[in-house]
C-alpha cells in the first residue's frame, strides 16, 4: 500500500512539474515569455524618429524580414496601436498575451501589422513578433492620427 501511495505522489508530482513547463507562456503578460528573443534587430522609423525592435525566432518573423524593407501606413485604432495591412499574409501562430506592453510589435490573422504604443490587458490573441527595446517617446512619435512607419533590417 505504501508502494502504491508512494507511486501515486510520484506520478502527480511528475504531471505537475510537466504542466508547469509547457504552460510557461499562458499567463505570460509578455511576448518576451512566449518564444525566445532572437538577436536581430530592425529600424521603426516614424516621423523622423528611430526606434530599434529586437525579434523573436519564429517563422513568422522569418516571412516578415523577407518583407523588408518596408513603409507601411498604419491607422489609428482605439488610442492604444497602430495597424497596417501587409501585402501578403504571413504564417501565425496566434495566442492571448493577456497584456499588451507598450512597444510590441504584434501580428493580427496573418496580414494585420500591429505596433502598440500603450500597455493594456487584451482578450485577442496575436501572433508575436518582437518589441521595440526603448519605447520612450513611441506613443509622441505615432501621434494621435493615421502614420507612415518604415521597417527595415539595421
Amino acid at each position: 500500500m505504501k508502494h502504491l501511495h508512494l507511486l501515486f505522489l510520484t506520478l502527480i508530482s511528475t504531471l505537475t512539474i510537466g504542466s508547469s513547463f509547457y504552460n510557461k507562456g499562458d499567463d505570460k503578460g509578455s511576448i518576451q515569455n512566449s518564444t525566445e528573443m532572437k538577436k536581430e534587430k530592425i529600424k521603426i522609423t516614424v516621423n523622423g524618429q528611430t526606434f530599434t525592435a529586437t525579434l523573436l525566432d519564429n517563422n513568422s518573423v522569418k516571412a516578415f524580414t523577407d518583407m523588408l524593407p518596408l513603409t507601411i501606413k498604419m491607422i489609428e485604432l482605439h488610442g492604444n496601436e497602430k495597424y497596417g495591412e501587409l501585402k501578403k499574409s504571413l504564417p501565425t501562430n496566434p495566442s492571448n498575451p493577456k497584456t499588451i506592453t507598450i512597444g510590441d510589435l504584434l501580428l493580427y490573422g496573418d496580414n494585420t501589422l500591429v505596433l502598440f504604443y500603450e500597455t493594456f490587458p487584451t482578450s485577442y490573441s496575436y501572433t508575436a513578433l518582437g518589441r521595440v527595446d526603448n519605447p520612450t517617446g513611441l506613443a509622441s512619435a505615432l501621434g494621435s492620427g493615421n502614420v507612415t512607419v518604415t521597417f527595415e533590417l539595421e
